[in-house]
């Protein structure tokens, strides 16, 4: 089977066929699979009629499970969590926000997956950032000094019982379980050097960072908001749309990604699996 790669033409993203995921794929398949993740960040496979089980198989050969906590499984798996929303739900939509998934663990997952299973007519476009696109367009002096800070991660804006996704977000259709560990925090740099690529990427979110280490924090948040904003400047932003039977991809530590609305009176569903850390 010949692969074809397709880019996006924009900073990150392509599409891949000539290939079947249906079945557990070859370690030849993974390796250039993994080398296309690489280099485009964000990889979608159209016309892939997969099963639950085949994207098991397929995360598996990617690096294995990765944690994924505050989400409940669907029933009868360990490792896929639907990432859903009913077409009369009306509570604010689900990660609009900028985010590298579960920056706030320790060891967050290198990679992330999503299969279509329900796909509305129109709406639901997931924006992807290029973070090494946004860190390397930056002043050298910028650069430096941005080196030189470490971000103090944490769910509790999110997933704490008062959060966003706490206790009060009633009338939600995604099995979301919030909990009193998600105050715990971890420290990342700020700017990180990927550990397969050597290439330096900003990891930095408003979701998942409450702060920065030794900053005092009004003004720790006026940094985060303004590089913010730099981080989602068009020229590093690849809209993906999505299709039916089509497995998505991307890796965490080079892009952010943010879910888009746009289709109210719709259901859709992704079931998704995190890829714990991998080497080339």
């Amino acid at each position: 089977m010949s692969l074809t790669v397709e880019p996006s033409g924009k900073a990150c993203g392509a599409y891949v066929t000539g290939l079947d995921l249906s079945h557990p794929p070859t370690d030849r398949l993974i390796a250039e699979i993994r080398s296309l993740l690489l280099e485009h960040k964000v990889l979608a496979f159209p016309g892939q009629s997969m099963s639950d089980d085949a994207l098991e198989a397929f995360t598996l050969a990617m690096g294995g499970f990765g944690d994924d906590p505050f989400f409940k499984p669907i029933e009868g798996r360990e490792h896929i969590a639907a990432i859903l929303r009913e077409a009369d739900e009306q509570t604010p939509l689900f990660a609009e926000n900028w985010h590298s998934d579960w920056s706030f663990l320790e060891h967050p997952p290198a990679g992330t997956c999503l299969l279509a299973v329900d796909i509305p007519p129109k709406g639901g476009d997931t924006l992807f950032a290029d973070q090494a696109a946004a860190f390397a367009a930056l002043p050298d002096q910028r650069k430096d000094y941005l080196r030189s800070l470490t971000a103090i991660h944490s769910a509790k804006l999110a997933y704490a019982p008062e959060g966003t996704y706490g206790e009060r977000d009633e009338g939600r259709s995604m099995a979301i379980e919030p909990d009193e560990s998600a105050r715990a925090t971890q420290l990342h740099p700020l700017v990180q050097r990927h550990p397969e690529t050597g290439v330096e990427c900003l990891y930095s979110t408003l979701g998942y960072i409450v702060g920065i280490e030794g900053m005092d924090q009004a003004e720790a948040i006026a940094l985060l908001s303004d590089l913010a904003q730099w981080q989602a400047r068009d020229a590093f932003v690849y809209r993906h749309r999505w299709e039916h039977d089509m497995l998505v991809m991307w890796d965490n530590r080079s892009v952010l990604h943010k879910a888009t609305g746009g289709y109210e009176g719709y259901r859709r569903e992704l079931h998704r699996t995190t890829i714990a850390a991998w080497s080339g």
